[in-house]
């Protein structure tokens, strides 16, 4: 039975250097997610969701709605006593936004 997933934005970041040298004048941290921000998902993109994020966080959704206890890559990444969480990043090269996502037991 696939369950559902809490994404959290847990920050909003800038990378000032690459910003100034490519970035519009006056660029600042992604406007669309703000930290702190929840949605709740199954397999689809939330709405309100950035098109962007989602594409880049999918396959961690997909895989713990699925039952996936985490081990991503090859378990150097996530410390095993946080089963089903995974922590991504949109793929903003300026400003990108990590967010929690965890597989909720309802």
């Amino acid at each position: 039975m696939m369950k559902r997933c809490k994404l959290t934005v847990l920050k909003t970041t800038l990378q000032e250097e690459l910003a100034e040298e490519y970035g519009v004048p006056g660029l600042g941290p992604c406007p669309l997610m703000q930290e702190g921000q929840v949605f709740y998902t199954d397999y689809a993109k939330p709405e309100g969701f950035c098109d962007e994020a989602w594409k880049a966080i999918y396959q961690y959704v997909f895989a713990l709605a699925h039952g996936a206890e985490g081990g991503w890559y090859y378990s150097d990444w996530i410390d095993p006593k946080h089963k089903g969480v995974a922590i991504c990043s949109c793929n903003d090269g300026l400003r990108p936004v990590i967010i929690k996502v965890e597989r909720v037991e309802e």
